[in-house]
Protein backbone atom coordinates (compact mmCIF):
# COMPACT_ATOMS: atom_id res chain seq x y z
CA UNK A 1 0.00 0.00 0.00
CA UNK A 2 1.41 3.36 -0.95
CA UNK A 3 1.99 5.57 1.76
CA UNK A 4 1.86 9.52 0.55
CA UNK A 5 0.19 12.71 1.00
CA UNK A 6 -2.93 11.09 -0.82
CA UNK A 7 -4.58 8.83 2.01
CA UNK A 8 -7.15 7.30 1.05
CA UNK A 9 -10.81 7.87 2.42
CA UNK A 10 -12.21 4.67 3.89
CA UNK A 11 -9.34 2.08 3.38
CA UNK A 12 -11.44 -0.65 2.75
CA UNK A 13 -13.42 -2.11 5.19
CA UNK A 14 -18.48 -4.07 10.22
CA UNK A 15 -23.46 -4.29 14.31
CA UNK A 16 -26.52 -5.92 15.28
CA UNK A 17 -26.06 -9.01 17.62
CA UNK A 18 -26.26 -12.77 15.99
CA UNK A 19 -27.22 -15.01 18.88
CA UNK A 20 -27.15 -18.53 17.31
CA UNK A 21 -28.93 -20.16 20.06
CA UNK A 22 -31.61 -17.53 20.29
CA UNK A 23 -33.36 -19.88 22.45
CA UNK A 24 -31.44 -19.29 25.60
CA UNK A 25 -32.85 -15.92 26.11
CA UNK A 26 -36.41 -17.55 26.36
CA UNK A 27 -35.12 -20.70 28.24
CA UNK A 28 -33.48 -17.76 30.91
CA UNK A 29 -37.23 -16.51 31.15
CA UNK A 30 -38.71 -19.77 31.59
CA UNK A 31 -36.17 -20.67 34.31
CA UNK A 32 -36.22 -17.81 36.29
CA UNK A 33 -39.91 -16.69 36.46
CA UNK A 34 -41.99 -19.69 35.80
CA UNK A 35 -40.68 -21.41 39.04
CA UNK A 36 -41.80 -18.59 40.71
CA UNK A 37 -45.07 -18.17 39.20
CA UNK A 38 -46.28 -21.29 40.32
CA UNK A 39 -45.01 -20.70 43.97
CA UNK A 40 -47.22 -17.69 43.94
CA UNK A 41 -50.25 -20.01 42.61
CA UNK A 42 -49.71 -22.55 44.94
CA UNK A 43 -49.10 -19.46 48.14
CA UNK A 44 -52.68 -18.51 46.98
CA UNK A 45 -53.92 -21.77 47.03
CA UNK A 46 -52.73 -22.22 51.04
CA UNK A 47 -53.88 -19.03 51.77
CA UNK A 48 -57.45 -20.10 51.58
CA UNK A 49 -56.82 -23.60 53.57
CA UNK A 50 -57.60 -23.65 57.14
CA UNK A 51 -56.85 -26.35 59.31
CA UNK A 52 -60.11 -26.90 61.76
CA UNK A 53 -60.17 -28.93 64.56
CA UNK A 54 -62.45 -31.25 63.17
CA UNK A 55 -60.37 -35.03 62.05
CA UNK A 56 -62.72 -34.97 59.02
CA UNK A 57 -62.16 -31.61 57.75
CA UNK A 58 -58.54 -32.01 58.59
CA UNK A 59 -57.99 -35.14 56.22
CA UNK A 60 -59.86 -32.90 53.98
CA UNK A 61 -57.31 -29.85 54.00
CA UNK A 62 -54.63 -32.60 54.01
CA UNK A 63 -55.37 -33.68 51.00
CA UNK A 64 -55.64 -30.45 49.29
CA UNK A 65 -52.76 -29.80 50.50
CA UNK A 66 -51.08 -33.15 48.77
CA UNK A 67 -52.86 -32.34 45.74
CA UNK A 68 -51.07 -28.28 45.43
CA UNK A 69 -47.98 -29.73 46.37
CA UNK A 70 -48.24 -32.14 43.62
CA UNK A 71 -49.05 -29.32 40.92
CA UNK A 72 -46.22 -27.73 41.61
CA UNK A 73 -43.86 -30.77 40.88
CA UNK A 74 -45.99 -31.34 37.87
CA UNK A 75 -45.34 -27.77 36.69
CA UNK A 76 -41.85 -27.58 38.01
CA UNK A 77 -41.55 -30.96 35.54
CA UNK A 78 -43.16 -29.22 32.74
CA UNK A 79 -40.70 -26.46 33.06
CA UNK A 80 -37.66 -28.43 32.91
CA UNK A 81 -38.98 -30.27 29.92
CA UNK A 82 -39.48 -27.15 28.30
CA UNK A 83 -36.11 -25.95 28.81
CA UNK A 84 -34.41 -29.45 27.75
CA UNK A 85 -36.31 -29.05 24.38
CA UNK A 86 -35.48 -25.53 23.71
CA UNK A 87 -31.94 -26.70 24.30
CA UNK A 88 -31.90 -29.56 22.13
CA UNK A 89 -33.66 -26.97 19.50
CA UNK A 90 -30.85 -25.02 19.64
CA UNK A 91 -28.26 -27.13 19.42
CA UNK A 92 -29.27 -28.31 16.09
CA UNK A 93 -29.06 -24.73 14.76
CA UNK A 94 -26.14 -24.52 12.08
CA UNK A 95 -23.64 -21.96 12.63
CA UNK A 96 -23.45 -19.23 9.89
CA UNK A 97 -20.47 -19.78 7.03
CA UNK A 98 -18.71 -16.57 5.97
CA UNK A 99 -16.12 -15.79 4.14
CA UNK A 100 -14.20 -12.53 4.51
CA UNK A 101 -11.98 -11.54 1.60
CA UNK A 102 -8.72 -9.44 2.42
CA UNK A 103 -9.17 -10.05 6.33
CA UNK A 104 -5.39 -10.78 7.38
CA UNK A 105 -5.11 -7.19 8.92
CA UNK A 106 -6.84 -4.05 9.59
CA UNK A 107 -10.84 -3.57 9.39
CA UNK A 108 -11.13 -7.30 7.67
CA UNK A 109 -9.30 -8.85 10.84
CA UNK A 110 -12.25 -7.32 12.75
CA UNK A 111 -15.05 -8.25 10.98
CA UNK A 112 -14.04 -12.08 10.67
CA UNK A 113 -12.86 -11.80 14.84
CA UNK A 114 -16.50 -10.48 15.54
CA UNK A 115 -18.04 -12.74 13.01
CA UNK A 116 -16.18 -15.35 14.82
CA UNK A 117 -17.53 -14.32 18.41
CA UNK A 118 -20.79 -14.43 17.29
CA UNK A 119 -20.40 -18.01 16.22
CA UNK A 120 -20.03 -18.15 12.30
CA UNK A 121 -17.85 -20.21 10.90
CA UNK A 122 -15.09 -18.12 8.97
CA UNK A 123 -12.93 -18.26 6.17
CA UNK A 124 -10.16 -15.76 6.59
CA UNK A 125 -8.89 -14.83 2.77
CA UNK A 126 -5.59 -13.35 2.53
CA UNK A 127 -3.45 -12.40 -0.55
CA UNK A 128 -0.11 -12.12 0.67
CA UNK A 129 0.56 -11.77 4.53
CA UNK A 130 -0.62 -15.74 5.11
CA UNK A 131 1.36 -15.74 8.59
CA UNK A 132 -1.16 -12.60 9.39
CA UNK A 133 -4.03 -14.79 8.20
CA UNK A 134 -2.94 -17.78 10.27
CA UNK A 135 -3.07 -15.82 13.33
CA UNK A 136 -6.30 -14.21 12.87
CA UNK A 137 -7.68 -18.26 12.09
CA UNK A 138 -6.03 -19.35 15.31
CA UNK A 139 -7.67 -16.26 17.30
CA UNK A 140 -11.19 -17.11 16.01
CA UNK A 141 -10.86 -20.72 17.05
CA UNK A 142 -9.12 -20.04 20.72
CA UNK A 143 -11.30 -18.33 22.59
CA UNK A 144 -13.78 -20.30 25.14
CA UNK A 145 -16.78 -17.78 24.37
CA UNK A 146 -16.25 -18.32 20.64
CA UNK A 147 -16.10 -22.41 20.99
CA UNK A 148 -19.36 -22.32 23.09
CA UNK A 149 -20.76 -19.87 20.36
CA UNK A 150 -19.15 -22.67 17.66
CA UNK A 151 -17.01 -20.24 16.45
CA UNK A 152 -14.63 -22.16 13.71
CA UNK A 153 -11.90 -20.46 10.93
CA UNK A 154 -9.89 -21.22 8.40
CA UNK A 155 -6.89 -19.50 6.45
CA UNK A 156 -7.62 -19.75 2.91
CA UNK A 157 -4.50 -17.71 0.43
CA UNK A 158 -5.65 -16.33 -2.43
CA UNK A 159 -5.82 -13.32 -4.97
CA UNK A 160 -9.81 -12.27 -5.48
CA UNK A 161 -8.72 -11.08 -8.61
CA UNK A 162 -7.47 -14.14 -10.21
CA UNK A 163 -10.94 -16.41 -11.25
CA UNK A 164 -8.92 -19.02 -10.32
CA UNK A 165 -8.37 -18.67 -6.85
CA UNK A 166 -12.05 -17.53 -6.07
CA UNK A 167 -13.31 -20.85 -7.45
CA UNK A 168 -10.76 -22.30 -5.09
CA UNK A 169 -11.79 -20.36 -2.59
CA UNK A 170 -15.54 -21.48 -3.08
CA UNK A 171 -14.82 -24.79 -3.25
CA UNK A 172 -12.60 -25.10 -0.36
CA UNK A 173 -15.61 -23.54 2.31
CA UNK A 174 -18.05 -26.02 0.54
CA UNK A 175 -16.22 -29.14 0.88
CA UNK A 176 -15.02 -28.30 4.40
CA UNK A 177 -18.15 -27.16 5.57
CA UNK A 178 -20.96 -27.56 2.34
CA UNK A 179 -22.72 -24.27 2.22
CA UNK A 180 -22.19 -19.95 2.21
CA UNK A 181 -24.40 -17.94 4.17
CA UNK A 182 -22.77 -14.75 4.03
CA UNK A 183 -20.03 -13.38 1.71
CA UNK A 184 -17.90 -10.23 2.99
CA UNK A 185 -15.96 -8.30 0.15
CA UNK A 186 -13.27 -6.34 2.00
CA UNK A 187 -10.20 -7.09 -0.03
CA UNK A 188 -8.89 -3.92 -1.61
CA UNK A 189 -5.40 -1.99 -1.96
CA UNK A 190 -4.45 1.85 -3.15
CA UNK A 191 -1.99 3.15 -5.39
CA UNK A 192 -2.41 6.60 -4.81
CA UNK A 193 -0.75 9.49 -7.09
CA UNK A 194 -2.42 12.59 -9.33
CA UNK A 195 -3.61 11.10 -12.63
CA UNK A 196 -1.37 13.21 -14.84
CA UNK A 197 1.67 10.61 -13.13
CA UNK A 198 -0.44 7.50 -12.81
CA UNK A 199 0.38 4.61 -15.02
CA UNK A 200 -1.85 2.09 -16.23
CA UNK A 201 -0.58 -0.94 -14.20
CA UNK A 202 -1.28 1.52 -11.15
CA UNK A 203 -5.02 1.97 -12.19
CA UNK A 204 -5.82 -1.51 -13.38
CA UNK A 205 -3.90 -3.20 -10.48
CA UNK A 206 -6.56 -1.29 -7.91
CA UNK A 207 -9.29 -1.83 -10.67
CA UNK A 208 -8.63 -5.55 -10.81
CA UNK A 209 -8.61 -6.15 -6.85
CA UNK A 210 -11.24 -3.73 -6.21
CA UNK A 211 -13.61 -4.06 -8.24
CA UNK A 212 -13.26 -6.96 -10.81
CA UNK A 213 -12.27 -9.08 -7.14
CA UNK A 214 -15.98 -8.11 -6.42
CA UNK A 215 -17.41 -9.14 -9.08
CA UNK A 216 -15.77 -12.80 -9.63
CA UNK A 217 -16.36 -13.77 -5.84
CA UNK A 218 -20.54 -12.33 -6.28
CA UNK A 219 -21.11 -13.79 -9.91
CA UNK A 220 -22.83 -16.96 -10.65
CA UNK A 221 -20.87 -19.63 -11.73
CA UNK A 222 -21.30 -23.18 -13.30
CA UNK A 223 -17.87 -24.27 -13.61
CA UNK A 224 -17.06 -28.34 -13.37
CA UNK A 225 -17.23 -30.61 -10.12
CA UNK A 226 -19.00 -28.58 -7.88
CA UNK A 227 -16.67 -25.00 -8.50
CA UNK A 228 -19.87 -22.42 -7.70
CA UNK A 229 -19.80 -18.94 -6.88
CA UNK A 230 -21.07 -18.04 -3.54
CA UNK A 231 -24.23 -16.31 -5.06
CA UNK A 232 -25.08 -19.82 -6.89
CA UNK A 233 -25.08 -21.60 -3.34
CA UNK A 234 -27.00 -18.93 -1.69
CA UNK A 235 -29.90 -19.08 -4.72
CA UNK A 236 -30.20 -22.81 -4.38
CA UNK A 237 -31.05 -22.00 -0.49
CA UNK A 238 -32.80 -19.07 -1.69
CA UNK A 239 -31.21 -16.74 1.27
CA UNK A 240 -28.41 -15.42 1.72
CA UNK A 241 -26.32 -11.58 2.42
CA UNK A 242 -23.51 -10.38 0.66
CA UNK A 243 -22.04 -7.11 1.78
CA UNK A 244 -19.46 -5.16 -0.08
CA UNK A 245 -16.93 -2.84 1.65
CA UNK A 246 -16.74 0.26 -0.22
CA UNK A 247 -15.94 3.91 0.28
CA UNK A 248 -17.37 7.42 1.11
CA UNK A 249 -14.36 8.06 -1.93
CA UNK A 250 -16.70 6.36 -4.09
CA UNK A 251 -19.53 8.77 -3.32
CA UNK A 252 -17.51 11.82 -3.24
CA UNK A 253 -13.92 11.58 -4.75
CA UNK A 254 -10.35 12.17 -4.14
CA UNK A 255 -7.78 13.75 -5.14
CA UNK A 256 -5.17 11.17 -6.21
CA UNK A 257 -7.23 9.05 -5.73
CA UNK A 258 -9.01 8.30 -9.11
CA UNK A 259 -8.25 4.56 -9.63
CA UNK A 260 -9.59 3.82 -6.02
CA UNK A 261 -12.47 6.49 -6.09
CA UNK A 262 -13.52 4.67 -9.46
CA UNK A 263 -13.56 1.56 -8.39
CA UNK A 264 -14.94 2.22 -5.06
CA UNK A 265 -18.24 4.10 -7.23
CA UNK A 266 -18.32 0.81 -9.10
CA UNK A 267 -18.77 -1.79 -5.88
CA UNK A 268 -21.70 0.79 -5.29
CA UNK A 269 -22.99 0.46 -8.60
CA UNK A 270 -22.56 -2.83 -8.75
CA UNK A 271 -23.92 -3.86 -5.41
CA UNK A 272 -27.38 -2.01 -6.41
CA UNK A 273 -27.63 -3.73 -9.51
CA UNK A 274 -27.02 -6.98 -7.90
CA UNK A 275 -30.10 -6.46 -4.71
CA UNK A 276 -32.19 -5.83 -7.79
CA UNK A 277 -31.43 -9.81 -9.41
CA UNK A 278 -30.56 -11.65 -5.79
CA UNK A 279 -33.97 -10.21 -4.19
CA UNK A 280 -36.51 -12.22 -5.49
CA UNK A 281 -34.07 -15.19 -4.17
CA UNK A 282 -34.33 -13.72 -0.66
CA UNK A 283 -30.78 -12.81 -0.89
CA UNK A 284 -29.67 -8.96 0.23
CA UNK A 285 -26.60 -7.11 -0.98
CA UNK A 286 -25.66 -3.81 0.73
CA UNK A 287 -22.27 -1.56 0.52
CA UNK A 288 -20.26 0.00 3.78
CA UNK A 289 -18.69 3.03 2.94
CA UNK A 290 -16.55 3.78 5.90
CA UNK A 291 -14.40 7.31 5.90
CA UNK A 292 -11.29 7.87 7.46
CA UNK A 293 -10.45 4.74 9.93
CA UNK A 294 -7.28 4.41 12.48
CA UNK A 295 -5.06 2.23 10.72
CA UNK A 296 -1.16 1.69 10.17
CA UNK A 297 -1.36 4.17 7.46
CA UNK A 298 -3.19 7.09 9.64
CA UNK A 299 -0.46 6.37 12.60
CA UNK A 300 2.98 7.80 10.05
CA UNK A 301 0.36 10.87 9.24
CA UNK A 302 2.21 13.84 9.76
CA UNK A 303 0.42 16.12 12.42
CA UNK A 304 -0.44 19.11 10.07
CA UNK A 305 -1.98 16.72 7.84
CA UNK A 306 -3.87 14.67 10.80
CA UNK A 307 -5.41 18.13 11.69
CA UNK A 308 -6.58 18.42 8.61
CA UNK A 309 -8.03 15.65 7.74
CA UNK A 310 -10.02 15.70 11.71
CA UNK A 311 -11.40 19.13 10.90
CA UNK A 312 -13.15 17.30 8.06
CA UNK A 313 -14.79 15.06 10.32
CA UNK A 314 -17.57 16.76 12.07
CA UNK A 315 -17.04 13.89 15.61
CA UNK A 316 -13.28 15.03 15.15
CA UNK A 317 -12.01 11.57 15.50
CA UNK A 318 -10.62 8.43 13.33
CA UNK A 319 -13.18 5.99 13.34
CA UNK A 320 -11.86 2.12 14.82
CA UNK A 321 -12.04 -0.92 12.47
CA UNK A 322 -14.21 -2.39 15.24
CA UNK A 323 -16.71 0.53 14.26
CA UNK A 324 -17.16 -1.26 10.84
CA UNK A 325 -17.04 -4.39 11.89
CA UNK A 326 -20.37 -3.70 14.19
CA UNK A 327 -22.23 -2.52 10.84
CA UNK A 328 -21.49 -5.57 9.21
CA UNK A 329 -21.90 -7.90 11.86
CA UNK A 330 -25.41 -6.42 11.93
CA UNK A 331 -26.40 -6.80 8.42
CA UNK A 332 -24.35 -10.19 8.00
CA UNK A 333 -26.23 -12.11 10.75
CA UNK A 334 -28.81 -9.83 12.51
CA UNK A 335 -33.01 -10.76 11.49
CA UNK A 336 -33.28 -7.05 11.60
CA UNK A 337 -31.44 -6.57 8.61
CA UNK A 338 -33.49 -9.29 6.53
CA UNK A 339 -35.53 -6.37 4.66
CA UNK A 340 -32.32 -4.22 3.63
CA UNK A 341 -31.16 -4.37 0.52
CA UNK A 342 -29.34 -1.91 -2.03
CA UNK A 343 -28.33 0.45 0.29
CA UNK A 344 -25.03 2.08 0.80
CA UNK A 345 -24.32 3.01 4.54
CA UNK A 346 -21.64 5.36 5.27
CA UNK A 347 -20.05 4.93 8.72
CA UNK A 348 -17.89 8.48 8.51
CA UNK A 349 -18.00 10.56 11.77
CA UNK A 350 -20.41 12.50 9.59
CA UNK A 351 -18.27 13.47 6.99
CA UNK A 352 -20.72 12.67 4.13
CA UNK A 353 -23.91 14.39 5.14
Amino acid sequence: MSRNKFLPVGIHVTAGHFTPFNGHSRLQFRRRHLPSVASSCIRRQLSHLRLPSAPIQTSLSLQRWSSSSSAASGVRAQVATTEQAGVEAAAKVEAPVVIVTGASRGIGKEIALALGKAGCKVLVNYARSSKEAEEVSKEVRVPLLIEACGGEALAFGGDVSKEEDVESMIKTVVDRWGTIDVLINNAGITRDTLLMRMKKSQWQEVIDLNLTGVFLCTQVHTLAVFQLAAAKIMMKKKKGRIINISSVVGLVGNAGQANYSAAKAGVIGLTKSVAKEYASRNITVNAVAPGFIASDMTAQLSEDIEKKILQSIPLGRYGQPEDVAGLVEFLALNPAASYITGQVLTIDGGMVM
